[in-house]
């Protein structure tokens, strides 16, 4: 089992029973940012949570303090635990992502970004927001970059799904008409 799938197990563990026991899964996502920056914040503590020299009970009862001196919810601090008992706390980073991901598709919401040559008015802005909204059937969450290489026209990513309608495509696709 691949580490990414064994922290969407997790992940995924984590949203059910924070769902079934009518946690705030918003605020069980952001203790578990927390707790993560807290490790990455204190270089040493996180070595010494995942050496694979330090006994898991130790490691365990260390975790166990820390939550209990957080006051994290419950849930989190089992499914921390539990990361510490079995050495899988390295797998906090993808689990916190994979649960991010579990939440925005339980909100009905999808990711966009939106890549255009200049930078756009918030209203034209809302307006492709509504607009893929009304071509997903869900609430997005966009980004807007700039990218002057694109010429005009704009290049939305949803998900894995790619709508390119820039100006350097178009461009291309006549070029390689014109040339076969």
């Amino acid at each position: 089992m691949t580490a990414r799938t064994a922290a969407a197990r997790y992940a995924r563990a984590l949203i059910d029973v924070a769902a079934k026991e009518s946690f705030d899964l918003d605020r069980v996502g952001q203790q578990l940012d927390d707790f993560r920056r807290l490790l990455e914040q204190n270089p040493s503590l996180m070595r010494l949570l995942v050496n694979p020299a330090v006994p898991a009970p130790r490691k365990r009862a260390a975790v166990a303090e820390l939550t209990r001196r957080a006051g994290l919810a419950t849930v989190v601090a089992k499914l921390l635990v539990l990361l510490a008992e079995r050495d899988r706390l390295v797998l906090l980073p993808d689990v916190g992502a994979a649960y991010r991901d579990l939440l925005m598709e339980r909100q009905n919401v999808v990711r966009a970004e939106v890549v255009t040559a200049s930078s756009l008015p918030e209203q034209k802005l809302r307006a492709i927001e509504a607009r893929l909204a009304a071509v997903t059937g869900k609430r997005v969450s966009m980004a807007a970059k700039v990218d002057p290489n694109i010429v005009g026209g704009l290049v939305a990513r949803v998900g894995s799904t790619v709508y390119d309608a820039s100006i350097a495509t178009q461009l291309k696709k006549i070029r390689d008409r014109l040339t076969t």
